[in-house]
């Protein structure tokens, strides 16, 4: 996983997660109930829009955050490096314990640069793709830059 404040580059941007997961292979967009976009690859769900939910709330007024980001990750210690840094804008609720994923708020993801982000969606993806489809990826991608995935600088 990326560690927090490594690599210089601009900052993502919410428009950045939609290109980065649909620049990875085999990629479809399902809607949810809301219409938020879901993300998926051989049918499982990497990426997802998530529509407010009473386990992601402000602290101090109690509302709902209506901008939360569901990203998949590989393991439970690929989800606690990246909820456990402080200076990080991901976090997990009860609602997603065991759960291999983390979440962010978009109105956070410029805390991110886009090299830090490309590389969790990247990793979203890998955490879900077929072993075939995951080996392939990584054989064609040994040197990649957020701008061949359809980043625009």
């Amino acid at each position: 996983m990326v560690p927090h404040g490594s690599r210089a580059s601009r900052v993502a941007r919410v428009t950045d997660v939609h290109d980065l997961a649909m620049g990875m292979p085999h990629v479809t967009i399902i809607r949810g109930g809301q219409g938020n976009p879901i993300y998926q690859v051989g049918g499982k769900s990497f990426v997802f829009f998530r529509t407010p939910r009473p386990d992601a709330v402000d602290p101090g007024t109690g509302e709902r955050y209506d901008d939360v980001i569901v990203f998949w990750v590989a393991s439970e210690a690929d989800k606690q490096a990246l909820v456990q840094d402080q200076a990080s804008p991901f976090f997990t609720t009860t609602h997603f314990d065991g759960h291999l994923s983390v979440l962010v708020r978009a109105s956070r993801l410029g805390e991110l640069s886009l090299e830090e982000l490309t590389e969790v969606v990247q990793d979203a993806w890998l955490s879900r793709a077929s072993p075939r489809r995951a080996a392939l990826w990584l054989a064609a991608h040994a040197d990649w830059r957020a701008e061949d995935l359809g980043c625009r600088p």
